[in-house]
């Protein structure tokens, strides 16, 4: 029999519940307002009281209502029919809702009932399996939507039915198992996951070591992100965190996106909603929406939805990643996700930790950020999850705890600079300050000088140092003036400066330039290397500045161009003019 309760006290969307039988952490309740039922989450549990976070509006709501317990935890509806798709947090299908405003109580099914989907059996009658093995599979627009032994089976089974090749629904029964005691258990296309637990149906997950590419030349060249990897982009309002991203789902090699706007402001979601459907996608040809899931909620909208919505999304790309796809999880903003953590905990009057959020805020964002990765599934196949998120910080306050926090649990740190984007450097992102720990693993190492160059690594920290250098020297140029600078700090900075104009910025509106083959960058790079390389001769630090744009110039002008063209080729003989006017001694060849 279910655990009823009824409303002892309300602050908020936090309601005292007083129940009459037991209740777990996490469970999923319902109050009973008006004819409406209110979905919520048991957050805490007393002697007497439980209490639980609401995921919708509690105005009108009194004390005495009675709420009745579900008995499991909040879930996630597994199965095909996710992709294209738009869910608030809760994967409630905002498509389906109707009117402008989401009504209280409107709750609707995250996927197609009564659609029939061609499905083609994997495994035969005899076989075993075990939680995770693929059972047949279905197209969901490109991808090869694999029907999975539900995650929450224990132990091994054997096959003793699955259904022949033909058209079906969801609910339909797909297979029939036996486990070892010769119980039958009935499958069919959907499953359910709690969003809070991860999906662990995998033989090992190994530290990953793929290098994964984005398309993005500061990201690639110099902060790269692995296959399965975790980053951040924490910057202050207008630096264009929410573009980047945008970029990343566009580029990046990754057979299938999940956005989770969560907590951003409204206008923000609706451009994602408007552009989304309208992008093409560059891997395949067609609408990049067909690889793609949204799932949103608002800073309007209950905190409690907010904090949802992260977890849902992971849970998705978790049951796509045991499919054997590479994901790519972006989650805007993780800020907003730990003040809906704060609230809860202020209003539950724990113990305040750095700026009054959670003391334990650390360690969620570590238990988050640990569930993405690269593993070996139970077929031998390997699968994906790689996680980038985004901090906003108050202020541009790179201190914050947010930050902080998340900086433990990120390899990749992502900084965006105020400064490069006032001055129009985009994308953004300040090579000194961002970090990729991923160049010190020797999987990671060994793995892309196979794949790109033996020199790769060692090219990207000889670019870094370049770039410290010529920031050095730039604040010895202002501190002393250009003419009380030896001409060797002029060419240091402006040495530097060839590498940020080639190598870091990056031009989204050109067809060529928009994204980078690694192959591409590897060129780019080593070229502009050979230049930092190379010595100049200059009588008056005035000839720095021009010579140096007109180095510059060119080595645009080779981005805009198709590589290896007519044209392409042409700039660069072009290049080599201008580098033997000033070349005193060739750089030894890299």
């Amino acid at each position: 029999m279910a655990t009823k309760g009824k409303v002892a006290g309300i602050i908020s969307n936090l309601v005292m519940v007083k129940v009459d039988g037991p209740v777990s952490q996490n469970e999923i309740c319902y109050i009973n307002h008006g004819g409406i039922k209110l979905m919520a989450e048991v957050i805490r549990i007393g002697a007497e009281y439980a209490y639980i976070q609401v995921f919708e509006s509690t105005r009108g709501l009194k004390t005495g209502t009675p709420i009745e317990f579900t008995g499991h935890m909040l879930e996630a509806t597994l199965g095909p029919g996710i992709l294209s798709k738009n869910f608030d947090g809760l994967q409630h299908d905002l498509d389906k809702m109707e009117g402008i405003f989401l009504q209280k109580g409107d709750y609707t099914h995250p996927l197609e009932v009564d659609k029939d989907w061609s499905f083609k059996p994997l495994v035969k009658v005899g076989d075993e399996v075990v939680a995770g093995s693929w059972l047949g599979e279905v197209k969901e627009n490109w991808i090869a939507h694999k029907t999975m032994v539900p995650f929450k089976f224990k132990g091994d089974y054997k096959v003793k039915e699955i259904v022949p090749s033909g058209d079906y629904k969801i609910e339909d029964k797909i297979a029939v198992l036996t486990d070892d005691e010769g119980n039958e258990h009935t499958v069919t296309m959907v499953q359910k996951w709690p969003v809070k637990i991860p999906i662990k149906t995998y033989k090992n997950k190994p530290r990953p070591s793929k290098f994964l590419e984005t398309g993005i030349r500061v990201i690639d060249s110099m902060t790269p992100i692995v296959e399965g990897g975790t980053g951040f982009i924490p910057g202050p309002f207008g630096t264009g965190k929410t573009v980047l991203q945008h970029a990343l789902s566009k580029q990046a090699d990754a057979d299938m996106i999940v956005v989770a706007a969560c907590g951003e402001r409204a206008n923000e979601v609706v451009e994602i909603f408007a552009e989304f459907p309208e992008l093409d996608d560059p891997r395949t040809g067609r609408k990049l929406m067909e690889r793609t899931t949204i799932i949103a909620n608002t800073s309007n909208m209950p905190v409690a939805a907010r904090e949802a919505s992260v977890y849902t999304a992971m849970t998705i790309a978790e049951y796509y990643r045991s499919m054997g796809l590479k994901i790519l999880l972006l989650a805007d903003s993780t800020s907003r996700w730990a003040q809906a953590l704060r609230e809860m905990s202020n209003r539950m009057e724990e113990l305040p930790g750095p700026d009054a959020f959670p003391m334990d805020l650390p360690a969620i964002i570590s238990n988050f950020y640990s569930r993405a990765g690269f593993v070996h599934l139970v077929n031998g196949k390997t699968g994906s999850v790689t996680f980038i998120g985004t901090v906003s910080p108050a202020g541009g306050n790179l201190k914050e705890p947010v930050t902080e926090a998340t900086k433990k649990a990120a390899r990749c740190f992502y900084a965006l600079s105020q400064t490069r984007a006032d001055s129009k450097r985009y994308p953004a992102i300040d090579a000194v300050d961002s970090y990729s720990k991923y160049l010190e693993y020797p999987e990671y190492i060994e793995y892309v000088s196979k794949v790109i160059s033996p020199k790769w690594v060692d090219n990207i920290l000889y670019a870094r140092n370049i770039l410290i250098c010529g920031k050095n020297a730039y604040e010895q140029i202002n501190i002393l003036g250009d003419d009380g600078v030896p001409i060797s700090y002029h060419e240091t900075f402006w040495k530097s400066e060839v590498i940020d104009f080639v190598i870091l910025q990056q031009d989204a509106f050109d067809k060529v330039d928009a994204s980078t083959p690694i192959v591409r960058q590897q060129y780019m790079l080593e070229k502009v290397l050979k230049i930092n390389k190379t010595n100049f001769s200059f009588n008056h630090f005035e000839e720095v500045n021009p010579y140096f744009k007109k180095i510059i110039n060119v080595l645009k002008q080779m981005n805009y161009s198709e590589y290896e063209s007519d044209q392409f080729k042409k700039f660069e003989t072009e290049l080599q003019e201008i580098i033997n006017e000033k070349a005193v001694v060739e750089a030894e060849q890299l």
